[in-house]
């Protein structure tokens, strides 16, 4: 029955991811989300139902566009496919539950934002507006974290994150860090609270010099061009959910080490 149950949910994250497909390329070309309905972006055919099954329709369509024969990128069955396993890890941890609904909120958002980020370098205030409202209207009614922590968690990750990135520039006399980036650490200080805003700050740095080294040895060892511009808002959203996904693990494995 849990199988059923969980193949049931990672269906229904496939069915999300879909959408957020349409997030991705839209918002940032200031469309509608909702009109004109999909269509093929190489030859503006309008999709039928057999051609926005998720994952399905891109398998049996061989990879390509059913009417103008255009490979089809396999980004959009990654992200249907990322977004169903997300959301089965996100209610293995909180099981059947209104948390469940509030976090996986949470990874919608950061899997439209990181997406966004990486095609456009952009964080779309919009889409932290939409955050920022639904977390803190969330967390009043009780469904979350409590209010005053949100709130809390908000402010450290946000403003002293703001203050620590003007500093840092302040010394090294250029941008090392983008607003959208900023705002993002507070919306997911509002989702996640104090511990786990900062531990999404400790990760997503962690996790971005990692993604650094590794470029940067691929690039010497292919002879290639280094690119220095990097979007920071995929490693905030990986960090932040591994934070609500395995926070408390990860801090409890971290307090032992000191006891």
């Amino acid at each position: 029955m849990e199988y059923i149950l969980q193949l049931y949910i990672f269906i229904v994250g496939t069915i999300f991811g879909s959408f957020f497909n349409v997030c991705i390329y839209r918002i940032p070309e200031n469309k509608s989300i909702a009109n004109p309905p999909s269509t093929c972006t190489t030859c503006n055919t309008r999709l039928k139902p057999i051609d926005l099954i998720p994952i399905l329709s891109y398998l049996m369509s061989g990879k390509k566009c059913r009417y103008c024969k255009k490979e089809i990128s396999p980004r959009y069955a990654a992200v249907e496919f990322l977004t169903g396993i997300l959301f089965i890890l996100v209610y293995n941890v909180h099981s059947i539950s209104l948390e469940t609904i509030y976090y996986l909120i949470l990874v919608s958002l950061l899997v439209i934002i990181a997406f966004i980020d990486i095609d456009h370098y952009i964080i779309p205030d919009g889409i932290i507006i939409f955050g920022l409202a639904t977390a803190l209207i969330l967390n009043i009614l009780g469904i979350g974290i409590p209010i005053k922590e949100s709130l809390i968690g908000a402010v450290i990750c946000g403003v002293g994150m703001l203050i620590l990135i003007h500093l840092i520039e302040l010394i090294v006399k250029k941008e090392v860090m983008g607003g959208g980036d900023i705002k993002l650490f507070a919306m997911t200080g509002l989702f996640l609270g104090i511990k786990g805003g900062l531990l999404t700050i400790i990760l997503s740095v962690y996790i971005g010099a990692i993604y650094g080294v590794g470029t940067i040895l691929y690039s010497k060892l292919n002879n290639k061009e280094y690119n220095s511009m990097i979007p920071y808002g995929p490693f905030i959203s990986v960090g932040a959910i591994i934070a609500l996904l395995y926070g408390n693990n990860i801090l409890n494995w971290y307090s032992n080490l000191f006891i």
